[in-house]
C-alpha cells in the first residue's frame, strides 16, 4: 500500500502535492475551530466533552504532521528550484563562453 502511495506521488508535482497538502491542513484546521467553538458554546455532558477533547487531540494531530510533510515538501521545492537556476546559469556562461566569444574573434 505505502509503494503505491509512493508511485502515485512520483506522478504529481511538488507544487501540486503541497497545494493539496496545504488544502487538507485548512479543512483540518476548520474542523478543529468548529470542535472548539462547540466545546465553549453547547452544553456537553462530561463523555461527549471527552470525546470532542480526543477529537480534537486527533486533529491536531493530523495538522502536526501535514504541517512536518509540507516543510519537507517546500524544503524539496527549494531545493530544485536553486538546482534549475544552477543549471539556467552554467548554460547561459556556456552560451557566452563558446557563442558570443566565438562572434568576437
Amino acid at each position: 500500500m505505502a509503494k503505491m502511495k509512493d508511485k502515485t506521488r512520483e506522478n504529481i508535482s511538488i507544487a501540486s502535492e503541497i497545494d493539496r497538502l496545504e488544502e487538507r491542513r485548512e479543512r483540518c484546521q476548520d474542523n478543529l475551530e468548529r470542535a472548539e467553538f462547540k466545546s465553549r458554546k453547547a452544553r456537553l455532558s462530561e463523555q461527549e466533552r471527552q470525546e470532542l477533547e480526543n477529537e480534537m487531540a486527533i486533529i491536531n494531530e493530523r495538522v502536526q504532521k501535514l504541517d512536518k510533510e509540507l516543510a519537507m515538501l517546500r524544503g524539496e521545492n527549494r531545493r530544485n528550484m536553486v538546482l534549475s537556476v544552477a543549471l539556467l546559469t552554467i548554460s547561459a556562461l556556456f552560451y557566452y563562453v563558446f557563442f558570443y566569444n566565438e562572434n568576437d574573434t
